[in-house]
């Protein structure tokens, strides 16, 4: 069994996973980060990017002007924003059967993986994942297709010049193989391929393995997979929180017993109490509001959002915002509303019921009916006319290089009374803001980020018990910014097996066992033995039939009876004569009775000598040795072909015949 690392980001993991021949790829996240390296991509002209100064290095000998610009001390790169795509070449990408998809977030990557490398298998994800992620990346392809760059930016990504460029860009990591973002084309394509399951329910593999998603309740549909045979099984835990936010709870048990726990998706702010960046979210929102100041919040359209309307929904009255208005701008904004409506049987219990009562199980449907919450699919048309100041802004993306989000930073950006506040923690907010230093703005960081940290998943595992752990290696060494926090690291024994981009692990486990099923008529024609109390045994024999790795015991045919003939036939074209198996024999000599068979049949001077196998009987006047060992009995006897025969069937009486 062997697992392939693609990806070295650890909550946007790509994994392959071969077992039981079947190659079954775990999650196709996109590194996203990698967007941060370029400018952003203003929805109109901006004087301010366009009269940044193109960068030139000290001595002059690499002018990459046209490419690369400098902004208050850091070099962008003036093109297309560009992915880090899982790693290509490590194994056959062609050669994958399926795909599982735990959530939406990890499925960005799915269109590069589908569509370029000749996949012809299948992949799994439940309906929300599907249709969700389906909007994430409908959004992502409108936001680059809505400001196209005519120049690609190429000649910086040379080794030999990027090795001279100033960082972060000098440490971006495998910068060749960095890909615009995908067509519409190309994400309904690759959709076209999935096919939707429900939580615990069971698909075969090519009969050789079973594959169930159970729910791990970090997102609407969000799954925890569990890969087994008959006598082996793998868990993939990736994404999962045991808080109470709307989906549905983390499904636990299921993960016992596991042979391998292939473990990603931790929380990215280990420190960071999601409640606490609640409340310091809507105090800090309530401050700049009455302070007569605009509020941004970078956000994806669907997700954290959905948590952070309905903690205003409460909040709003109480600090007396009743007045405010609060506007999500999306291309998929009304998509993702409705949407997380109408996802029932996949939300927590007490928003299920809400929905039999009839109502709608999100409370931000009423603040929509009452005028306070609008979205709109861009900052064009009818939201430019209806538009009111002070208010607060949901849109994208949070990395701040692309979507309606560029506009507000610019329009906003200027006055102190304003405040961007980062939820999202995909993206560190002093590099998203880099680009647009000097900013006047406030700036307030709440990373509400609601999956497994350090102490959950070592209280977990300690429940579940799985005989060995994988994990990404940033999870077995504290973080580069506080070494001395232990306990913000995976300690467990045996210690996790760790990976990173491009390695592969031979997991420490071997099939031993493999279920083989017997035909009822060569069953029926088996004769136990009992060796034991209780203990039967029956030989067989058979022959094997092996199809869609399905392992069969099927009588030996019969040869077809011989048509009489008077002419002679050749030797050769006699069918083969089919001999009946010799007896299994079973049991052990024991050493006093042999010894006094011996004597009876006249055969009196024997001397006995122990061995650390068993014991050696010297018959002195037949000059004839006897081993008697464990696992078998050896007569050394020569020239006597008699006194053999006799000894062999002394011995005989001794054991049992199967």
């Amino acid at each position: 069994m062997k697992l392939y690392c693609l990806s070295g980001h650890p909550t946007l993991p790509c994994n392959v996973l071969k077992f039981k021949s079947t190659t079954i790829m775990l999650d196709c996240g996109l590194d996203t980060t990698s967007v941060l390296n370029f400018l952003p991509l203003p929805l109109v002209h901006s004087p301010r990017l366009s009269k940044l100064p193109g960068w030139i290095s000290k001595d002059g000998s690499i002018n990459l002007e046209k490419e690369l610009k400098e902004c208050a001390g850091r070099v962008f790169v003036d093109a297309q924003p560009e992915f880090c795509l899982p790693e290509r070449e490590l194994l056959d990408l062609s050669t994958i059967d399926v795909i599982l998809i735990s959530n939406y977030h990890c499925m960005m990557a799915l269109p590069y993986i589908t569509e370029h490398t000749g996949f012809t298998g299948t992949v799994y994800a439940t309906e929300p994942t599907l249709q969700i992620g389906r909007l994430l990346m409908e959004e992502l392809v409108n936001f680059m297709e809505r400001v196209p760059k005519a120049q690609a930016a190429t000649c910086w990504k040379n080794k030999e010049v990027q090795r001279m460029l100033p960082g972060p860009l000098k440490d971006a990591v495998d910068v060749w193989t960095w890909k615009r973002c995908y067509s519409m084309q190309e994400v309904n394509s690759a959709l076209s391929k999935v096919q939707l399951v429900g939580y615990s329910q069971k698909v075969e593999l090519f009969g050789a393995v079973q594959i169930s998603p159970l729910s791990s309740g970090y997102s609407l549909g969000s799954s925890n997979w569990i890969i087994q045979s008959h006598h082996e099984k793998v868990s993939y835990v990736s994404g999962s929180s045991l808080l109470t936010t709307h989906p549905q709870p983390m499904d636990q048990s299921s993960l016992k017993n596991s042979d391998v726990l292939i473990l990603t998706g931790l929380t990215q702010m280990p420190t960071a109490n999601p409640d606490g960046m609640l409340g310091e979210f809507c105090s800090n929102l309530a401050m700049t509001i009455r302070a007569g100041g605009n509020v941004l919040v970078p956000c994806y359209s669907s997700g954290v959002i959905y948590d952070l309307l309905e903690c205003l929904y409460q909040f709003i009255e109480s600090a007396s915002l009743g007045t405010t208005p609060f506007y999500f701008i999306s291309p998929v904004a009304n998509s993702s509303l409705e949407f997380s409506q109408i996802f029932a049987e996949w939300l927590c219990h007490n928003k299920q019921t809400k929905v039999y009562l009839p109502e709608p199980p999100f409370p931000h449907a009423e603040l929509i009916q009452t005028n306070k919450l609008k979205h709109y699919p861009s900052i064009h048309g009818d939201f430019s006319s209806e538009f009111r100041q002070p208010c607060v802004v949901f849109t994208g993306h949070p990395s701040l290089r692309f979507g309606d989000v560029v506009h507000f930073m610019e329009l906003w950006g200027k006055s102190n009374l304003n405040t961007v506040i980062f939820t999202e923690p995909d993206f560190s907010y002093l590099d998203a803001l880099a680009p647009y230093q000097p900013l006047a703005m406030k700036c307030v960081y709440c990373p509400i980020d609601t999956r497994l940290n350090f102490h959950q998943v070592s209280k977990l595992l300690k429940e579940v018990q799985p005989l060995n752990v994988v994990c990404p290696e940033q999870y077995t060494q504290p973080p580069v910014t506080q070494s001395h926090r232990s306990d913000l690291m995976l300690e467990l024994q045996p210690p996790p097996m760790p990976y990173r981009r491009c390695s592969v692990l031979s997991l420490p486990f071997r099939r031993r066992y493999e279920r083989v099923y017997i035909l009822p008529e060569l069953a029926n024609s088996l004769v136990p033995s009992e060796v034991k109390a209780g203990v039967s045994v029956a030989t067989v024999s058979a022959v094997l039939h092996s199809k869609d790795n399905k392992h069969t015991l099927q009588s030996v045919p019969k040869p077809p009876p011989v048509a009489p003939s008077k002419k002679r036939k050749r030797v050769i074209e006699e069918p083969p004569v089919t001999l009946s198996p010799k007896p299994l024999l079973s049991g052990a000599v024991p050493l006093e009775a042999f010894l006094a068979t011996l004597q009876k049949h006249g055969i009196t001077e024997v001397k006995v000598e122990e061995t650390a196998e068993g014991h050696i009987l010297h018959l002195q006047a037949e000059d004839t040795l006897i081993q008697l060992e464990e696992d078998g009995t050896h007569i050394v006897c020569d020239n006597n072909e008699p006194l053999r025969t006799t000894l062999r069937d002394l011995v005989l009486r001794f054991l049992q015949k199967l």
